[in-house]
């Protein structure tokens, strides 16, 4: 049985590891202004020049039921079955698009991570994994769903300017926030971002206190394989947060930029570092 693994471009994936675990994606749309293109053609760094310019958001088109329909075709063409890792159905209604598609063919399997960015890539990845064992398509569907629970998924954010463009903080929280230097930490729980901890200080010492929480709260990783993913952030910074998971015994860490879509929603100086926490 020949197996397609395809996920969405918010999975935040480079072109290397693409290529690596032949994964197939689909991209969202982003609107800058008069401009629309695909997350991709469009770039983060696109994006922050965008709303530094206009005070704008970026705005973000969910996969219609119509461009899975013409996905799957395609791919179905070359495989037997497809299985789909989505963005969280908490967060948009592309996983939910993606159902009623997947219902006019035979093999077609969504995952509804209830995650994001690399935390949709780290099941994707699993999958391929699986795919090089000889489990077929149910199997693997399976395992998956099992693990969709432990995907520990979480950021730091140096600021809250583009929650507060989005309506998700009130001005006087983003007053404050600025004010007195908190730096907010977003955790995805239950498929929602929901706030974390509150850290204060420069964004470098932020970040050490960030990774040390995450590793001590969720304390028992699949060392197999963790991502470091940020929309911008100095090299020193990266560094760091790779060291953690290196220190912790992770045998491979992936630096990933995330894409538009999600650099939309959480701006610039946005670093997280993410895995599986099933210790399998």
């Amino acid at each position: 049985m020949k197996i397609a693994i395809s996920t969405e471009s918010t999975a935040d994936l480079t072109k290397e590891l693409i290529e690596e675990f032949d994964l197939k994606t689909i991209a969202y749309e982003i609107q800058l202004g008069d401009r629309c293109g695909l997350d991709g053609e469009i770039t983060s760094g696109e994006i922050i020049e965008f709303v530094n310019q206009t005070n704008t958001l970026a705005k973000t088109a969910a996969v219609n039921e119509y461009r899975f329909n013409e996905y799957f075709e395609n791919l179905l063409k070359d495989y037997d079955a497809v299985i789909h890792f989505s963005l969280s159905s908490e967060l948009s209604v592309t996983y939910n698009n993606g159902v009623r598609a997947a219902k006019n063919f035979k093999n077609v399997y969504m995952v509804d991570t209830r995650s994001l960015s690399t935390g949709i890539g780290l099941l994707a990845i699993y999958a391929k994994t699986l795919v090089e064992q000889g489990l077929d398509a149910e199997e693997i569907y399976q395992a998956c769903l099992r693990r969709v629970p432990y995907i520990q998924a979480s950021f730091e954010l140096k600021r809250l300017d583009y929650l507060h463009k989005g309506g998700r903080c009130s001005g006087l929280a983003l007053f404050g926030a600025n004010l007195l230097k908190i730096r907010p930490q977003i955790i995805v729980s239950n498929g929602k971002m929901i706030p974390g901890k509150k850290y204060r200080g420069k964004f470098d010492h932020v970040v050490k206190n960030y990774c040390q929480d995450v590793l001590d709260t969720f304390n028992n990783p699949d060392l197999t394989l963790g991502f470091v993913t940020y929309t911008t952030a100095d090299d020193e910074i990266i560094k760091t947060a790779k060291q953690y998971l290196l220190d912790r015994g992770f045998k491979r860490i992936c630096v990933t930029r995330a894409g538009g879509t999600i650099t939309s929603h959480c701006g610039e100086d946005c670093l997280g570092i993410l895995y599986i926490n099933d210790g399998k």
